[in-house]
């Protein structure tokens, strides 16, 4: 089990009601929290199951705008691309660029409390002593195998491991509703989106043995 403190200027943990003019979630969603642990240490041995999400600010929304691209690349032409056909694998900025508001956390500031279970993709040497080591070291060297974010790579979280003791998380009680809990990999061809009802009390969200909707 490991307790990581994370913080940043900026969060934007999108709500997939809101796709044009996004809008973040009150608070670190489990997947952002996957996503930053599995950014300082990711191994096909293990998999991460986050327990609690500790919130030590309070909870801030402001507005800003941001530059994004309104166009993608087809898979088809990126794989045309790829054997050497096909079309130019560019999008022209100029002309696809697009202004738009998005609703994002202002100085957030959490503790995510994990563990990890191991899979049958783990070696015969691999044991969770060594990977409790292993991940212990690197959050305690600042090491990542990228820059972990809150939802969007330029919102950048800092971190590093809980010191002990009491969290002091925000003295707030509400339900914030129905969450992104995570993606459901199994069939790789139809990922699925899993929810969770999402509860603060006392400023922690509770995720271990959450019902999960479909």
């Amino acid at each position: 089990m490991i307790q990581m403190e994370v913080w940043g200027e900026y969060a934007l943990f999108t709500r997939p009601e809101f796709k044009a003019e996004r809008m973040s979630y009150d608070v670190l969603t489990p997947s952002a929290a996957r996503g930053i642990v599995e950014a300082i240490y990711f191994h096909p041995g293990l998999r991460w199951h986050i327990d609690r999400i500790y919130v030590l600010n309070p909870i801030r929304f402001v507005s800003i705008r941001r530059n994004e691209v309104k166009s993608k690349i087809p898979a088809a032409t990126a794989r045309a691309a790829a054997q050497g056909g096909g079309q130019p694998l560019y999008l022209a900025a100029s002309q696809d660029i697009v202004q738009r508001a998005s609703l994002v956390l202002r100085d957030v500031h959490y503790v995510i409390e994990a563990h990890f279970t191991m899979t049958d993709a783990a070696a015969p040497g691999d044991n969770p002593g060594k990977f409790q080591d292993i991940v212990t070291r690197r959050m305690e060297k600042g090491k990542c195998f990228h820059t972990p974010y809150f939802g969007c790579r330029e919102f950048p979280a800092r971190f590093r491991p809980w010191g002990g003791g009491p969290i002091p998380a925000i003295d707030e009680t509400r339900d914030l509703g129905l969450m992104l809990y995570d993606f459901d990999y199994s069939d790789p061809q139809n990922i699925e989106p899993t929810y969770f009802r999402a509860r603060l009390e006392h400023g922690v969200i509770n995720t271990e043995d959450c019902e999960v909707f479909r």
